[in-house]
């Protein structure tokens, strides 16, 4: 406290001598020297405080906590960190790796970055985090691969082609065409936009945009964070996986719809020797045959959240939807943005902890191993075709209560694709951040 001392009689000798400079100034001053001063003991008091924290954290053991009422275990290790092990789905190792290449759906294709990218960035641990108790969390699950910000669509691969595979009528454009007509875009605040083609009419197809990540994984955990999806009549986006050789690599479809659909549908798409069980635990509803081989459409599970597709779930300000694949199944999940959890948003993802999922397979009844190859990851949006195209003039999936054809008065998907690119303002992905995660084998 000596410099208050000095302060004030430095003060007192200056009123004395009558100095030009007013009291009034000289107590200005002295209490803005005063305020820097305090500042800077309060300062150095909270960075010894910091290092006391710190000292007690490092010498408790980790704890895992959960976001919901199920019982959990957590493994205490002497001499260290707790580990958290492994239950449920990821009770299986995961020894698979990320490998480079396209997955074989491209005949035509321009690549955003080299083989085997990862995206904007790649991590090999996720680190422990605090928790707001002051305990550390930590996760086995390690990211492997990052797509967010202005490096989003590093690691993809832009199809330059048709849509040949679902016969719809957009033309998928390579990067450089898709930034001159100004398909895609990093926006200021670091989200990636998507877009169909909106000029009034067109002859043929319309230009969209389909992109495929250069790594593939056999095993993993995949979160998709979004603000917005394309909607509206004519339309048919997915974010999905896919194996080579489809479909003997197997197809996962992570989020999926037609039209106005306000609830999402993961479907999966194999050979012979996977189907859904009704002793599979699951909230969402089975919509399509049990059978999950390819040729009859799959086997679908829609979710039961009204707002996890379409316009529903834009304005409510988006959402993630994440997807485990393992020997022991495949499972996955929708969360509203305002109930996400917070080792998702933390970078500690704990499957366990989150509930029942909305959609689950089991390798009780689905050979998980034998039927799912090394999986590329996919955003499209095709119009009309074998899906959008087929249930035109249908009503009664959720949000889709009257028809597309009652609803524009036209009566066929093509015609009305093609002659109203004002209805495709709303088709457009925008997109926070794709992020991929393995167990270490």
């Amino acid at each position: 406290m000596l410099f208050l001392y000095h302060s004030l009689l430095f003060a007192c000798l200056l009123i004395f001598l009558h100095d030009s400079v007013s009291a009034t100034n000289v107590a200005s001053r002295l209490a803005q020297r005063t305020a820097r001063h305090i500042q800077g003991f309060t300062r150095d008091l909270n960075i010894a405080l910091d290092a006391v924290l710190l000292s007690r954290q490092s010498s408790e053991p980790q704890i895992r906590l959960t976001t919901n009422s199920q019982a959990e275990f957590c493994k205490i290790e002497s001499g260290g960190g707790g580990t958290v092990s492994s239950e449920g789905n990821n009770s299986s190792s995961t020894s698979g790796s990320g490998t480079s290449g396209s997955s074989g759906s491209s005949s035509s294709s321009s690549s955003s970055g080299s083989s085997g990218s990862a995206g904007s960035s790649t991590h090999t641990a996720s680190s422990p985090v605090t928790s707001s108790t002051g305990v550390a969390v930590s996760s086995p699950w390690k990211l492997v691969e990052e797509h967010s910000g202005n490096n989003f669509f590093d690691g993809w691969t832009f199809t330059d082609s048709a849509d040949i595979w679902t016969h719809g009528i957009a033309n998928y454009v390579d990067q450089g065409t898709a930034n001159s007509n100004n398909l895609t875009q990093i926006t200021s605040g670091g989200t990636a936009i998507m877009r169909v083609e909106t000029t009034p009419t067109v002859s043929d197809n319309r230009q969209s945009i389909r992109i495929t990540t250069n790594s593939a994984y056999n095993t993993g955990l995949w979160i998709l964070d979004a603000l917005h999806m394309p909607t509206g009549c004519g339309t048919w986006p997915a974010f999905w996986t896919n194996g080579p050789n489809w479909p003997a690599g197997g197809e996962i479809d992570i989020v999926e719809g037609v039209g106005d659909n306000t609830n999402n549908q993961a479907t999966l798409h194999t050979l012979e020797g996977c189907s859904l069980s009704s002793s599979n635990l699951f909230t969402g509803s089975a919509v399509t045959s049990t059978d999950c081989v390819s040729t009859g459409g799959g086997c679908g599970i829609r979710s039961g959240s009204t707002v996890s597709y379409g316009a529903a779930f834009n304005d409510n300000d988006g959402g993630v939807f994440t997807m485990t694949l393992n020997s022991s199944g495949i499972a996955v999940w929708f969360f509203e943005r305002s109930s996400i959890p917070s080792d998702i948003t933390a970078g500690t993802p704990l499957p366990d902890s989150w509930g029942t999922p909305f959609a689950r397979w089991s390798s009780s009844t689905c050979n998980i191993s034998g039927l799912f190859g090394y999986q590329s990851t996919i955003f499209d949006t095709t119009l009309c075709g074998d899906l959008a195209g087929s249930v035109w003039s249908s009503a009664g999936a959720p949000g889709q209560e009257q028809s597309c054809a009652a609803r524009t008065g036209v009566s066929d998907c093509d015609t009305f694709v093609r002659n109203n690119g004002a209805s495709f303002q709303e088709a457009y992905w925008e997109v926070l951040s794709v992020k991929i995660y393995q167990i270490p084998s």
